[in-house]
C-alpha cells in the first residue's frame, strides 16, 4: 500500500479529480502517517514546498476517518495577511470534503465572530493572541467552544519559537488541552532551520505522543543564482531594478520601512509599475497592493520581512535584496519564493548601498554556501509571560486558586524550567502590588492590574510586546496605514510631509487624541518613521565578516563593481590575520581591538574593559577606545579577558538594545534583571571567542 492510499478515499479521489494533481510531493507523501498515527511533527520545506497541504490532507483524512464534529482544529499562523492568504485555498478544500472553516483575527467584524462563536467551523483560522481573546472573552462560552479541539497546525513554526510570542502560544495550547480534556497534536511548519529535532521538542515537549521530524531531500536540485553587486546608494539600487529583468515579476526585499517607502517612489519615478507591502499599511493597502502583484507580469513590489512568510503572491521570477539581513534562514526564505516553476531555478540579487551592509551580505552568502543555518534559540526564562498568562487565566476562570496557576501552566516547558518557588514568589509580588487581589483564597485582577492593563477591555494584555505609540493616516476616509507620532513633530517650517503607501502626502490635521491625521496628496517629498532598535549580529555572522576580509579568493557571483569594492575593503582591513583578533594602536592615542565577536559579546567585554581609556565604545566588529590611559594596562586587561581571570561576562541592562520586557511592572526589579541577564547571557560564544589568539600590536 502507498502512503497516497492511506488517505481517506474522498480525499483521495479530489486530489486526482477535482484538483487534477498528477501527485504528491516528497513531503506530501512523508507526513501521511505520522499524522495519521497521530504524532507530533515539524514539517520541513521551502518556500512554497507545498507544506500546508503537506499537513491539511491527512488532518482532513483523520477527521472524516475518525468523525470529528465541531471546531476540531487550529490552525495558527504569525500575522493576519498569511491567514487572510490561506482562508480561500483552506475553504475550497473544506467544500470539497463538507467540512467548514474560517478565520478570525483583530480586523475580522464582531458579527462574523458572533456566527463563528453561534456555529463553530471544523477548522479556525486564527493567531495566537485571538485565541487568548476568545479564551477570556464574556461571548465565548470557552469551555464548549474548545472541547473538541484535536490538532493544531502552527504555520512558519520558526517565526514564533524564537522570541517571547513562542512561549504565549505554548502556554494558550496548554490551556486549551485542558479545556479540550486531551493532548493536541501539534504539527509544526516551517522553512530549513539549523536545529529541527530541538524546535520539534520545543513544540511538543509537554505531551506524551511521538514525535519526528519529516525533512525528506529537496525537490528542486538545480544550482541556485545568487548574485552580489555594489551600487552605493538607494537611487542607484532603482536604476539597476529599472534596467535589469524588464517583463518579469520581482519581489524586492528592503529591511526597513521607511526605505521600502523610500525605493517604491525612485521606482515609480523611473516608470516602473510598483506595489509596496509592510507592516504599517492598512490592511486594504496591503491587500490590494499584494492582488495586484499576483495578478500583474512586468512589475516590482518592494517589500519588508512581511512577504518573508507564506504569503501567495503569485509565480515570481526574481527576489532582489536590497542591503542584507541579519540571518541565513531569512535569506533562505526569500530565496525560496523563487524556483517554483519547473526547470527554474532559485535566485537572488543583493543590492548593497553601503560598505557595511556589502561585508553583511558578503558573509551571509558565505555562511550559506557552508551549509550553516541558525539554531532557533527561545528566549530564556519567560518569567513575564508566566505573570501574563496568570492574569489572563484569572479572567478566564473568573477567578482562581493559587495552586490552580500551576495546573493550567506549569507544564509549559518555558515555565517547568522556572522553580514553582520562584513561580509562587511572582504571584505573591502581584499580589503585594495590588496586580492581582486575593478574597478568601480566590485571585483576581486588583485595581494597579486593571490600571495598567484594563483599557479597552484588557486588550494590552492580550499582546507580548511593547509597541511605540503610532498615529493612523487617513485620506479622506481611506485609511493609508500607521506611522511613528514623531513623524509629526513640531517644526518650523510647514506641516509635516511624509511617505506612505508609496505616495508622497502632506498633513492637513493631526487629531492627538485619537491618534489619527489627515493627509493630502503632495508633489513634495516626506519621510515617514518607524523607530526601531537596530540589532545586533550573531557571533557566527560577525566572524564571517572577518573570514571574508581576510580570505584571497573572490566569491562566485561578485559583480566587477563588487570585487573592485571588496579588493579594497581587503586592503584598508590588511592588518588582519586570519584565525586571530588585532589590538592597533594610532598616534592620537586611540585604540581599536578588531575581533569580529558580535555586539552582544563586545558590550559584555567593554564592562571589564573600561577603565581603561576615556572613552569606549562597542560595535558588531570592534571595541574602540579613546584616549587609552596606559596601552600596556590595556593589553594585560585583554588578555585577562580572554583568560577569563574576570569576574562573568555580563551586558549593562542600559543597553539600547535590551529588549524592554512587557508585563515588567509585574516583575520585581530582581527577578526582571535576573530574567534578562539570562536571556542575554554571552558564554557559550566567549567560550568559542576566548580561543582565538590576540595577534601582534602595530602602531598605525
Amino acid at each position: 500500500m502507498s502512503e497516497f492510499d492511506r488517505l481517506h478515499p474522498a480525499i483521495q479521489h479530489h486530489i486526482v479529480n477535482s484538483l487534477g494533481w498528477p501527485g504528491l510531493r516528497p513531503l506530501q507523501e512523508a507526513t501521511i502517517q505520522p499524522i495519521l498515527n497521530g504524532e507530533h511533527a515539524i514539517l520541513l520545506a521551502p518556500t512554497a514546498g507545498g507544506k500546508t497541504e503537506a499537513a491539511i490532507f491527512p488532518v482532513f483524512s483523520r477527521m472524516l476517518s475518525e468523525n470529528w464534529q465541531g471546531l476540531s482544529v487550529l490552525y495558527i499562523c504569525p500575522i493576519k495577511a498569511l491567514l487572510n492568504n490561506l482562508e480561500q485555498r483552506l475553504s475550497n478544500y473544506g467544500h470539497l470534503l463538507g467540512r467548514t472553516v474560517d478565520v478570525w483575527h483583530g480586523d475580522i467584524s464582531a458579527s462574523r465572530k458572533a456566527k463563528i462563536v453561534s456555529s463553530p467551523p471544523d477548522i479556525l483560522l486564527t493567531t495566537p493572541e485571538s485565541l487568548e481573546v476568545m479564551l477570556v472573552s464574556h461571548k465565548v462560552d470557552h469551555q464548549h467552544f474548545f472541547a473538541n479541539v484535536r490538532t493544531v497546525i502552527v504555520d512558519e513554526v520558526h517565526a514564533f519559537a524564537g522570541d517571547d510570542r513562542g512561549w504565549h502560544l505554548l502556554a494558550v495550547l496548554e490551556r486549551i488541552s485542558i479545556l479540550a480534556g486531551r493532548e493536541l497534536q501539534r504539527l509544526g511548519l516551517s522553512a530549513t532551520v539549523g536545529n529541527p529535532d530541538l524546535l520539534c521538542d520545543w513544540l511538543a515537549s509537554s505531551c506524551e505522543a511521538r514525535r519526528s521530524v519529516i525533512n525528506p531531500p529537496a525537490e528542486n536540485t538545480l544550482e541556485a543564482d545568487v548574485q552580489l553587486d555594489w551600487v552605493g546608494s538607494l537611487r542607484n539600487a532603482a536604476v539597476v531594478i529599472s534596467r535589469l529583468h524588464s517583463g518579469e515579476k520581482r519581489l524586492v526585499f528592503v529591511d526597513s520601512r521607511s526605505k521600502v517607502e523610500e525605493l517604491a517612489i525612485e521606482l515609480r519615478i523611473l516608470g516602473v509599475s510598483t506595489y509596496i507591502s509592510h507592516s504599517s499599511l492598512s490592511l486594504e493597502e496591503r491587500r490590494s497592493a499584494e492582488e495586484a502583484f499576483s495578478q500583474g507580469n512586468n512589475c516590482v513590489i518592494v517589500a519588508t520581512s512581511t512577504l518573508e512568510l507564506g504569503i501567495d503572491v503569485g509565480d515570481l521570477d526574481r527576489v532582489i535584496q536590497v542591503d542584507a539581513p541579519y540571518a541565513v534562514a531569512s535569506f533562505m526564505q526569500r530565496i525560496g519564493r523563487t524556483g517554483r516553476r519547473a526547470g527554474s531555478s532559485r535566485n537572488c540579487l543583493f543590492l548593497a548601498t553601503r560598505e557595511d551592509a556589502f561585508l553583511r551580505a558578503a558573509a551571509l552568502l558565505n555562511l550559506w554556501r557552508s551549509g550553516y543555518v541558525e539554531p532557533i534559540l527561545p528566549p530564556a526564562r519567560p518569567m513575564h509571560i508566566y505573570a501574563q498568562q496568570t492574569m489572563a487565566l484569572a479572567l478566564q476562570q473568573q477567578a482562581i486558586i493559587a495552586a490552580d496557576a500551576d495546573r493550567w501552566l506549569a507544564k509549559m516547558p518555558g515555565f517547568a524550567a522556572i522553580s514553582p518557588e520562584d513561580r509562587a514568589a511572582a504571584i505573591n509580588y502581584m499580589l503585594d502590588t495590588g496586580i492581582l487581589h486575593s478574597d478568601q483564597g480566590l485571585i483576581g485582577i486588583g485595581k494597579t492590574g486593571e490600571r495598567a492593563f484594563g483599557h479597552k477591555h484588557f486588550m494590552e494584555l492580550f499582546s507580548v510586546f511593547t509597541t511605540p505609540p503610532m498615529v493612523k493616516v487617513f485620506w479622506g476616509k481611506q485609511e493609508l496605514g500607521e506611522v511613528d507620532q514623531m513623524t509629526f513633530a513640531v517644526r518650523n517650517e510647514g506641516p509635516a510631509l511624509l511617505t506612505l503607501a508609496g505616495r508622497s502626502w502632506q498633513t492637513v490635521y493631526v487629531d492627538w487624541p485619537r491618534k489619527k491625521a489627515f493627509v493630502e496628496p503632495s508633489q513634495a517629498r516626506g519621510k515617514s518613521q518607524w523607530f526601531s532598535d537596530g540589532q545586533p549580529m550573531s557571533y557566527e555572522l560577525s566572524r564571517s565578516i572577518a573570514d571574508v576580509l581576510v580570505g584571497e579568493d573572490i566569491p562566485a557571483g561578485f559583480s566587477s563593481r563588487a570585487q573592485e569594492l571588496l579588493e579594497t575593503l581587503r586592503d584598508s582591513y590588511g592588518y588582519l590575520e586570519l584565525g586571530k583578533t588585532t589590538l592597533l594602536f594610532d598616534e592620537d592615542g586611540n585604540a581599536t581591538w578588531w575581533n569580529f565577536a558580535g555586539r552582544l559579546l563586545n558590550t559584555a567585554m567593554k564592562n571589564p574593559l573600561a577603565d581603561k581609556a576615556r572613552k569606549v565604545e562597542a560595535d558588531n566588529l570592534c571595541l574602540a577606545f579613546s584616549h587609552v590611559y596606559e596601552p600596556e594596562l590595556l593589553i594585560a586587561a585583554i588578555r585577562r579577558v580572554l583568560s577569563k581571570n574576570v569576574e562573568p561576562l555580563a551586558i549593562t541592562l542600559e543597553e539600547s538594545f535590551i529588549q524592554e520586557l512587557k508585563f515588567s511592572e509585574c516583575l520585581s526589579q530582581k527577578e526582571m534583571n535576573r530574567e534578562l541577564n539570562e536571556r542575554y547571557a554571552v558564554d557559550k560564544e566567549f567560550t568559542r571567542f576566548r580561543r582565538l589568539p590576540l595577534s601582534v600590536l602595530r602602531v598605525i
